[in-house]
């Protein structure tokens, strides 16, 4: 049988589609809010409720989705996340109130935890551990894309047809792309269009086979100072995405009077930015490995670090009244903290086995959507006393002390940058 010279990309590249679809699929009620503001009379404080419920579930179900996916294998896991969110997001169609709304949005974000952890698993699978960071880099960029296509899909649909229909079209959408995903996906050792060039390069660049098999329990990962070393930076870190993803067309219609077209025409390009972000985050550590002689963890605290400090962007962004500055700033926020995310996920895969790498990432994932539930609550009740300003700078702050974090208690197993230039090189 023919096979398919460098098979690994489009295995990443399905990953990534599956990401853009479920990103799609959670950015739907963002954009769609000021239109439940008329038709259900949606107040801010129960759209805040509504994204604490998603943020919740989403949070809970991390390490169980980690420890679904480990168990039962990426292909057929992924799969099955992947049908039951585009199931509850279709379901938002049955919902006449905020409460409605919030069951189906809590339902899809149980599922929707399976996200990252698969994608993750499956870079791990695919990929030798020189080239991890620029696969997660790719597929992490469906987040951002997905959040971009959903400002003129969904003011399409409900310019069109109506809110309902919004929710319907972008489950469907999903629906499909769990059956192709189920269709194409296998593990390398299994996949019959991988070259066994292709197989041994990927083989010969990842961990060792004990260490990849190891099976660690719950208890040693929480116990792990590498895990916290993760865990924090992402609690502190995920607030700041959360907002970009939940909050800027509500913040647009707010703050600067912005209707559906205006959102349509705007919305989507922090997201844009948050693209390139995450693209170039997933190549900053091989720049920095290469060109300063860093050691592999450096490299991603490198990244963390820089994202960080230009997350002061959105942090300042009280002190302009412009709307264009404004979106601009979002911008720089967009690829501040796609860029920082990339290198936080990555470092699970560095750090863990494949065998328990979902798992992991499913419980620092759990860390991060805790801060985001809470933060989401807060801006809910306070965005229309206080504004949206002074929230943005609590974000700046709290990404400058993740990337404090990821240097102080994360632990670098190598003393010197010879080990990660010679697997640079490899």
């Amino acid at each position: 049988m023919k096979t398919i010279k460098g098979l690994r990309w489009y295995m990443v590249g399905l990953v990534t589609l599956g990401t853009v679809l479920g990103y799609l699929s959670r950015n739907t009620i963002a954009v769609a809010v000021p239109e439940l503001h008329r038709t259900l009379d949606l107040t801010t404080q129960q759209y805040g409720y509504i994204v604490a419920v998603y943020s919740a579930c989403y949070t809970v179900m991390q390490p169980v989705a980690g420890y679904v996916l480990d168990m039962l294998g990426t292909r057929l896991g992924y799969g099955l996340f992947a049908i039951l969110w585009a199931l509850a997001c279709m379901s938002t169609v049955f919902a006449g109130s905020w409460q409605g709304i919030a069951i189906a949005r809590g339902a899809g974000g149980a599922a929707e935890s399976a996200m990252i952890p698969a994608g993750l698993k499956a870079t791990s699978e695919w990929f030798p551990a020189k080239e991890r960071a620029k696969a997660v880099g790719w597929f992490n960029v469906g987040s951002s894309i997905g959040a971009m296509l959903a400002p003129p899909l969904v003011v399409m649909a409900i310019m069109l047809f109506s809110w309902r229909a919004a929710f319907l079209f972008c489950g469907a959408l999903s629906l499909i792309w769990a059956t192709v995903w189920l269709i194409n996906y296998r593990k390398p050792a299994e996949h019959k269009l991988l070259s066994a060039e292709e197989h041994e390069y990927i083989r010969a660049g990842q961990e060792s086979d004990a260490g990849a098999q190891r099976k660690t329990s719950l208890l040693a990962i929480l116990g792990n100072r590498q895990f916290w070393g993760i865990a924090i930076p992402r609690f502190l870190a995920e607030p700041a995405w959360g907002t970009l993803n939940s909050w800027i067309p509500l913040f647009m219609h707010k703050a600067y009077g912005f209707d559906l077209k205006s959102i349509a025409l705007f919305a989507w390009m922090p997201m844009l930015f948050a693209d390139v972000g995450s693209v170039l985050g997933g190549y900053m550590p091989g720049f920095f490995l290469k060109h300063f002689g860093v050691s592999l963890i450096n490299s991603r605290r490198l990244v963390v670090t820089l994202g960080a400090f230009l997350m002061i962007g959105p942090g300042i962004i009280g002190l302009f009244t412009n709307p264009y500055i404004a979106i601009a700033m979002l911008c720089i926020g967009g690829f501040a903290h796609q860029s920082l995310s990339g290198s936080l996920i990555t470092l699970s895969a560095d750090v863990f086995g494949k065998n328990e790498v979902a798992t992991a990432n499913g419980l620092t994932g759990m860390a991060a959507w805790s801060a985001s539930t809470m933060f989401a609550l807060v801006v809910g009740a306070l965005a229309d006393t206080l504004g949206f300003s002074p929230l943005f700078m609590v974000l700046a702050g709290f990404d400058l002390l993740a990337a404090t974090a990821v240097w102080m208690i994360l632990r670098d197993p190598e003393r010197g940058p010879r080990a990660a230039l010679a697997a640079l090189k490899a």
